[in-house]
C-alpha cells in the first residue's frame, strides 16, 4: 500500500509544496518532482518500456567505452603497473556514490538524476549548478567519447582494407588532427537513433553492451596467454602521486553509471530496478576493468602500452602476431564507443528536459514528440552543440574537465542523500545506503581526493566554468524559474492551476 504522500493526485502534490524563502534556497518537494514527471502514473508523455535487463545493458553501454579502450594507455602512463590500484581506487569512489544514487534513484524516480536530487534537498541555485556540471559529465564527455571512436575506426579500416582516413580528419587536435570527422558522424548517428524512440534505442544499446563485454573478455583471454610477471615490476614507479593521478584518469572509465537514473520515467518498476541496475553495473564493470588492466600490463610492459592510441588492438596484434585479432578488438571498440555516445546523449537530453520543465533553461528542451515519445528538438540541439568540441578539442583537455565536473556532482549527491534522510524520512525507499552516514561521508572524501589528483590547471578551468554557470543562473535561470513565479495564496498554497516549477506533464507536452 502506498504511503499517503505517494497517493496524492498530481495537483494536490503540487499545491502541497509551494516555494518559500530566497530563490537560491528554494527546494522542490520530491512529491512535486514525481507528480510533474508522472512517475506514479501512465500517459505522461514518456513511455515505460525498459525492464531490468535493458536498464543494466543501458548502464554498461553508458560506462564501457573510451575510458578503457582509449584512456587505458594514458592511465598506465601515470601509474605504471599500479594502474590496477588506480582502477580499484576509482571503483571504490564510485561504489560509495553508487549507494547514494541507488537510494535517491529509488526514492525519486524521475529523469533529472542528480539535478533533481539537488533541487529536492539543497536548493535551486545548487541544482542549477549541478545541471550545469552535468553538461560536462554528459555533454562534454560524449564529445570525448566520440573523439576516441575515430582512432579505433581507423584501426578497423586498416585491418580490413589496408586503408585509413587521413589523421588530419580522424584524430583529435594535438595528436595530428585538425577536424575529427568520425566524431561528428557518430554523434549524428546516435541522435538519429534516439529520436526514433526509446524502445529501439534500448534494444540497440543492449545488443552493443553484450557484444563489447564479449570483446573485452576475448581480449583478456588472448592477453593472458602472453602474461609475464616481470612486466609488473617496478609496480609503482611514480609512487602514490602516480597512483592518485592514474585514479583520476581511471575514474573517466566509470563515468556514466549514474545515467541509469536519467531513465527514471521510462523504466518499469523504477523504485526497484534503478537501485538494482546501478549495483549490478558497478560490480560487472569493476571486475572487467581490473581483468583488462592486468591482462594489458602482463602482456606488454607499461612503457610499451603508455600513451599508445588503440592500445588494446596493439596488444592483441603483438600477442597473436597478426592484424586480424587487433581488427576484432577494434570492431568491439567501435561498437562500444558508439553505444556510450548513444547512452550518454540520451542522459543529457533527459536532464535538460527536467531543467526545462523548471523554467531554468528554454522550453524547447521539454517538448516531447507525440509520435515517438522522445524530445526530438532537444536531442538534435545536443547532438549539434557537442559535435563541435568533439571535432576540434584535444582529448586530454576534455577528459580532465569532465572528470572534475563529475566528481563534484557525486560529492553533491552524497550530501543530498544525507539531507533527504533528515528532511523526508517518510519517503518510500526500496534501497537504503548501508553504513549510513559513514558511506556518503567516505564518498565525499574519495571524490575530494580524486579532484585533488586532477591538478591546479583543471581546478582553475573548472572554477571558471562554475563562475559562468552562476552568471547564467543569475541572468536567466532565477528570473524564469517556474518555482519562483508560482502565484501564492494568503495561506501559502499554490492555486488550483498547479503551476509550480515547470507545470504538469500535460503542460510539458503542450510546450
Amino acid at each position: 500500500m502506498r504511503p499517503p504522500a505517494a497517493r496524492r493526485r498530481p495537483t494536490e502534490a503540487l499545491r502541497a509544496a509551494a516555494p518559500a524563502g530566497p530563490s537560491a534556497l528554494r527546494v522542490k518537494s520530491p512529491d512535486v518532482l514525481i507528480a510533474e514527471s508522472g512517475a506514479d502514473r501512465e500517459g505522461h508523455g514518456l513511455k515505460r518500456t525498459m525492464g531490468l535487463f535493458q536498464l543494466v545493458c543501458f548502464g554498461i553501454g553508458a560506462i564501457v567505452g573510451t575510458g578503457i579502450f582509449v584512456g587505458l594507455s594514458d592511465t598506465v602512463a601515470q601509474a605504471g603497473p599500479a594502474v590496477i590500484v588506480s582502477f580499484v581506487l576509482a571503483a571504490v569512489t564510485c561504489v560509495f556514490t553508487a549507494f547514494s544514487f541507488a537510494e535517491l534513484g529509488g526514492a525519486i524516480p524521475v529523469s533529472g538524476s542528480s539535478y533533481s536530487y539537488a533541487y529536492a534537498t539543497l536548493g535551486e541555485r545548487t541544482a542549477f549548478l549541478v545541471g550545469w556540471c552535468l553538461l560536462l559529465e554528459y555533454g562534454i564527455s560524449v564529445s570525448a567519447v566520440a573523439v576516441g571512436w575515430g582512432q579505433y575506426l581507423n584501426e578497423l579500416l586498416g585491418s580490413l582494407t589496408g586503408w585509413q582516413l587521413p589523421a588530419a580528419l580522424s584524430s583529435p587536435p594535438g595528436d595530428g588532427g585538425i577536424v575529427n570527422i568520425p566524431a561528428v558522424v557518430v554523434m549524428l548517428l546516435a541522435a538519429l537513433l534516439l529520436v526514433r524512440g526509446i524502445r529501439e534505442s534500448a534494444r540497440a544499446t543492449a545488443a552493443m553492451a553484450v557484444l563489447k563485454i564479449a570483446i573485452l573478455i576475448l581480449f583478456c583471454g588472448i592477453a593472458c596467454t602472453a602474461f609475464r610477471a616481470g612486466n609488473l615490476t617496478p609496480f609503482a614507479p611514480e609512487g602514490i602521486a602516480g597512483i592518485t593521478s592514474g585514479a583520476s584518469l581511471a575514474f573517466f572509465s566509470y563515468i556514466g553509471f549514474d545515467a541509469i537514473t536519467t531513465a527514471g520515467e521510462e523504466v518499469k518498476n523504477p523504485r526497484r530496478n534503478i537501485p538494482l541496475a546501478i549495483m549490478i553495473c558497478i560490480g560487472v564493470v569493476t571486475v572487467l576493468y581490473c581483468l583488462v588492466a592486468v591482462g594489458a600490463i602482463g602482456a606488454l610492459s607499461a612503457g610499451q602500452v603508455a600513451g599508445r592510441p588503440a592500445a588494446l588492438s596493439l596488444i592483441v596484434n603483438r600477442v597473436t602476431e597478426s592484424a586480424f585479432g587487433g581488427g576484432v578488438i577494434a570492431f568491439g571498440a567501435v561498437v562500444a564507443i558508439a553505444s556510450v555516445v548513444l547512452a550518454v546523449m540520451y542522459g543529457q537530453t533527459r536532464i535538460l528536459m527536467s531543467m526545462s520543465r523548471d523554467g531554468l533553461i528554454p522550453r524547447v528542451f521539454e517538448r516531447i514528440s507525440p509520435r515517438t515519445s522522445t524530445p526530438v528538438a532537444g536531442t538534435w540541439i545536443v547532438a549539434v552543440a557537442f559535435a563541435v568540441p568533439a571535432a576540434v578539442v584535444p582529448l586530454d583537455v576534455v577528459m580532465n574537465l569532465t572528470t572534475i565536473g563529475t566528481l563534484s556532482i557525486m560529492a553533491v549527491v552524497n550530501v543530498s542523500v544525507m539531507v533527504l534522510r533528515r528532511t523526508r524520512p517518510d519517503l518510500p525507499r526500496r534501497f537504503r545506503v548501508p553504513l549510513f552516514p559513514l558511506s556518503p561521508v567516505l564518498g565525499i572524501a574519495f571524490c575530494g581526493y580524486l579532484i585533488y589528483g586532477t591538478g591546479p590547471v583543471t581546478w582553475l578551468e573548472f572554477a571558471g566554468f562554475l563562475a559562468v554557470g552562476a552568471l547564467v543562473y543569475a541572468r536567466y535561470g532565477r528570473r524564469h524559474s517556474r518555482l519562483g513565479t508560482t502565484p501564492r495564496t494568503p495561506a501559502g498554497d499554490a492555486p488550483e492551476t498547479g503551476q509550480v516549477s515547470g507545470g504538469t506533464a500535460a503542460d510539458a507536452r503542450r510546450g
